[in-house]
This record gives C-alpha cells, structure tokens and sequence, in this order.
C-alpha cells in the first residue's frame, strides 16, 4: 500500500465491532493488535474471539508486558491499585510501542464524542510515542453514538456482553466501572483516580 505497513489496534471493548467490520470487509487479513495485559474481562476475551471467528479476520497479533519487567515491577499484580498510570505504561503502552516499531502507519478505532479529552479528535495525527513518529488513522473520530448503534443494527454485529450490564466503555477489569445512564460514556474508566485515558493516545 501507498503508506507502508499498516495495523489495527483494537480492544475489543463496546464499540471495536465497527471498526473491525469496516477492515475486514477491505482486508480480513489485516494485522490487528490486542493488548493481553492479564486484567482483561473474561467476557473481553471470548468477545474477542467470538468477534474474530464472526469477521473472519485472520490476522489477530496477541501483543504481551514483557514478564521480567511484570515481574520487576507489579511482582503481586497490584500496581493498577496505587500506580494505575504505572500499570498502563508495563501493560500496555510499552507492549504496543515495541510491536508499532514494525509498521509504518496504525488505525485506531478511537471517537471524539467519548469523552472530553477526545473531543476535536482528527481523522489524521502523527503519533509520537516514538523518536520516528507515524501516522494514525482514526476512521471512526467524527462518529457518533448514534451512528456506532445503527451501524451494529445494519450489519448484524454482535456485542460485547458487558454493554448491557452497564459497561458503554470496557478496559481491564480493576480500573472499570459501571457507569450511570446520562453520564461520559468513560466516566466508568479509573473513577476516581483522576485519569481518563490509559496513555496510548499521545
């Protein structure tokens, strides 16, 4: 393709059905990057593999903390209670800094309307969570709730079983909450810690 090496990062959360559908009907072949970080919901991972068989996608890349820094580091798995920012940066922004090294362009399924800090999110950006820096794509940054829901309805997509249980935006299960009807739809990620985004989006 024009602009390299291209893959998806997904966290099969709520709304990832819609950006996953959109690939897959261009290149079920697609890399797409999940973040293990070993604090998922039981239900994000059978939601990630029902979602995979039910798109086809043949190119789920399962990305891993390194263990000898886990081990180092969150030795009793406890570091997301005192240091979530911490647990974020050993689960999962390391991990997928070292596995974007080997592409040249990423496509995240992120929108403007999910919360304050994502509002005026654009379509393109450079990510600079590296000295080279590059492209990301946000297809989905100008969508609506509104448009998410119709789209799942169009196409049939299945959803994640924490959504109707009150989850409209699922992490790891420590650092997510229910949410109440009417508020931020991320209002349930790390409340009360005063952190909003695990920081991936750089």
């Amino acid at each position: 393709g024009l602009i390299g090496r291209v893959a998806a990062v997904s966290s099969f959360g709520a709304e990832s059905a819609v950006l996953l559908h959109l690939l897959a009907r261009v290149d079920p072949g697609v890399t797409v990057l999940f973040l293990e970080t070993g604090k998922h919901f039981p239900e994000t991972l059978a939601y990630r593999d029902e979602l995979v068989a039910h798109l086809g996608l043949t190119g789920l890349l399962v990305i891993e903390p390194d263990m000898e820094l886990l081990a180092k580091k969150d030795e009793n798995g406890l570091r997301w209670s005192w240091d979530p920012d911490g647990c974020c940066e050993i689960r999962k922004v390391q991990p997928l800094a070292r596995a974007l090294l080997a592409f040249d362009a990423s496509i995240s399924g992120r929108k403007g309307f999910q919360s304050a800090t994502r509002s005026g999110l654009p379509r393109f950006e450079i990510d600079r969570t590296d000295a080279e820096g590059r492209l990301k794509f946000n297809p989905l940054a100008s969508w609506n709730s509104e448009d998410l829901d119709a789209y799942m309805v169009a196409h049939d997509l299945p959803r994640h079983p924490l959504v109707e249980q009150g989850y409209p935006s699922i992490g790891c299960a420590p650092c997510t909450k229910r949410v109440a009807p009417g508020d931020d739809p991320r209002a349930g990620r790390w409340a009360g810690q005063g952190k909003n985004e695990c920081g991936l989006h750089q």
